[in-house]
């Protein structure tokens, strides 16, 4: 019987198109070999192309999840996606301040792919006091980072800069995620004590995204369960991203448009956590 299998948690909301939310959480968390555990924070009808409906868990049901599986299972890395309201927010923060030892990601999700909004306003201070400096790593997209610093980043300059002032403030690591400049190459930014690295793919021509940003940050969950650092965990994740990506696929809809899926935890090309040997054994360039 095996025994060391790493645990990993998603704090998230349930996607009912298992694009995103704690359903990619939990596919990619079983394609890294680490057993997921979920709390879930809300119920949203949607799909890749539209947000219909979403109703919030009440946060004492939420809280009793966490509380839960924290007192049940060896919990050694976290991630948050969609916290939605205030009292969310604040309650993971008032457990996890509770917990040092479990590495967090915090996901900062605010708007869906579709354009929704998936934050009440009055959450984002919360995330910024409370939430924020608890992180192992913050990984917010240019809309969310626009959004916490409030102003515009432009080119990968900005992004530099602004990754290190998100960090600086927070007094924590800050992923900063390019994808939503409209560049060939897509460059990710992680801050950590200062030091950058720098990440750039190849933009990878596909016609949606809904779920990377769950995806990403769950990969990154699963490698630090594994023991990994955190350079070597973005390394790991943003190679995953850019399989699911590459290997994503459409749905003929009833209604005669057409749905795009990444293709999580579903296909055999990679095994494990391992990059790919033409990179396993290079790290990041700060």
């Amino acid at each position: 019987m095996t025994t060391a299998v790493p645990v990993a948690l998603t704090i998230a909301g349930s996607d009912c198109s298992s694009g995103a939310g704690i359903q990619a959480d939990l596919k990619t968390f079983q394609h890294f070999q680490v057993h997921g555990l979920t709390a879930v924070t809300c119920v949203v009808s949607e799909t890749a192309r539209i947000v219909r409906a979403v109703h919030p868990v009440p946060a004492p049901i939420v809280r009793d999840q966490i509380s839960l599986l924290l007192d049940s299972f060896p919990v050694s890395a976290a991630k948050t996606g969609m916290l939605f309201s205030p009292e969310i927010v604040r309650m993971v923060a008032d457990i996890f301040q509770n917990h040092p030892g479990i590495q967090l990601v915090v996901d900062p999700v605010m708007i869906a792919t579709s354009g929704a909004s998936l934050l009440e306003p009055e959450a984002v201070e919360i995330y910024k006091t409370r939430l924020f400096p608890l992180a192992r790593v913050i990984t917010p997209n240019l809309p969310e980072a626009e959004a916490l610093l409030g102003e515009r980043i432009a080119d990968e300059a900005a992004m530099e800069s602004a990754a290190r002032r998100l960090s600086a403030t927070f007094g924590t690591a800050v992923l900063l995620k390019g994808g939503h400049l409209q560049t060939p190459d897509c460059v990710d930014l992680l801050v950590e004590k200062g030091e950058l690295f720098r990440f750039t793919e190849a933009r990878i021509p596909v016609s949606g995204s809904h779920g990377t940003g769950c995806s990403l940050s769950a990969a990154i969950t699963s490698a630090l369960a594994q023991g990994e650092s955190l350079p070597w965990a973005v390394e790991t994740a943003k190679h995953y991203l850019g399989e699911i990506l590459r290997q994503s696929y459409e749905f003929a809809s009833p209604d005669g448009g057409t749905i795009h899926s990444l293709n999580q935890g579903t296909y055999g090309s990679l095994a494990g956590k391992s990059p790919p040997p033409s990179t396993a054994n290079s790290r990041p360039t700060p």
